[in-house]
């Protein structure tokens, strides 16, 4: 018999949560959601659980995404799974962001996508040397979901901005400077803090503990960042960058042109009402809206085409340049869904 794809269990007063996909790197699917969901909602109320830590099994990586080929899958036909899927991931984000219990994040390797939905609501959120993280939901069709709506623009200056239209893949200095990840532990030393936490010490004392003080990473770019992906069109920002002109400026303006324009425009506009939402669950409740509608668009299916499946890298987008997504597409995309078809959290 095969082992579970979640672990749950109690331990020494912690709800301890392993992830056991690690062939796929954990990558979630709606069960793995509902044995999370089930979990915490069985330790919310208990009182013999002081906290709860979230790890992985293996080396690879903590999370790299969703079940991307699912989705594109269901999404080409009555999208039923691909909706079941975002509601029950989505309510597994909103579950941890409002949790009355502290929560640890051990994020020890690649984070991406749904990995950062089931990490950054954590309270202590934990990068090694190993960790990477990223957003590139650009780069197959897709845009920063699993509550990046929220998380992006409230992170410092124009970053998330950066983030989410580039993909970019940060390392823990980056993490650790734009506060994505709270505490840097050495690889070598994650067993060691587990056992504390498992032990009934204070999760945020015992990272406070193992903390090491690591230089910044972005500090030679924050200015540009923050000048150059200011603006409220992905079309300003590519002017801005071609403007200035610097190497580093057009690196991230060919990076750009790389990635599905309609993504980029959906991902933009996410990020700037994102910043205005009145809580998580308002955000969610866009998200799960513009998920159900976006996985059914060309270039989801085309990028999933391209990266997933055939995996020859050569995305053929439709719209081929921004000037052809026009606001009407974006419009729909973002129209709420009827009453009856509204995402809602758990009770």
């Amino acid at each position: 018999m095969s082992e579970p794809e979640v672990i749950t269990r109690i331990e020494n007063g912690v709800g301890r949560i392993t992830l056991n996909r690690p062939k796929a790197i954990h990558a979630l699917n709606r069960a793995m959601c509902e044995a999370m969901i089930a979990a915490l909602l069985d330790w919310r109320e208990d009182a013999a659980v002081r906290s709860v830590l979230i790890d992985h099994a293996g080396e690879r990586g903590f999370c790299a995404g969703g079940d991307i080929r699912m989705i594109a899958e269901s999404s080409a036909g009555d999208r039923v799974e691909a909706r079941a899927f975002f509601l029950s991931e989505y309510r597994l984000n909103a579950l941890m962001f409002g949790y009355p219990k502290p929560i640890t994040a051990i994020v020890d390797g690649i984070v991406m996508g749904g990995g950062v939905g089931i990490s950054e609501p954590a309270d202590v959120r934990i990068a090694t040397e190993r960790t990477t993280y990223a957003m590139p939901e650009t780069g197959i069709g897709l845009y920063p979901e699993v509550g990046g709506g929220w998380f992006l623009p409230r992170l410092p200056g124009q970053t998330g901005v950066w983030i989410g239209l580039t993909g970019a893949r940060l390392k823990a200095m980056a993490t650790i400077e734009l506060g994505i990840h709270t505490h840097y532990v050495p690889s070598e030393q994650i067993d060691a803090l587990k056992a504390e936490i498992l032990n009934g010490a204070s999760p945020i004392e015992v990272a406070n503990r193992y903390d090491f003080s690591i230089p910044p990473a972005l500090e030679p770019h924050r200015e540009a960042i923050d000048r150059l992906f200011a603006f409220d069109t992905v079309e300003e920002i590519f002017a801005a960058l071609q403007a200035d002109g610097s190497a580093w400026a057009l690196e991230q303006l060919a990076i750009l042109k790389t990635k599905s324009p309609t993504s980029l425009k959906v991902t933009l506009r996410h990020i700037r009402e994102g910043a205005k939402a009145a809580s998580f669950d308002d955000n969610m409740a866009v998200e799960y809206a513009v998920s159900g509608r976006i996985g059914a668009t060309h270039d989801f299916q085309e990028g999933v085409r391209a990266v997933i499946v055939d995996k020859d890298n050569a995305p053929r987008w439709s719209p081929s340049d921004l000037s052809g997504v026009t606001d009407e597409a974006l419009d729909a995309l973002f129209a709420p869904l009827p009453e009856n078809e509204k995402w809602t959290p758990l009770a």
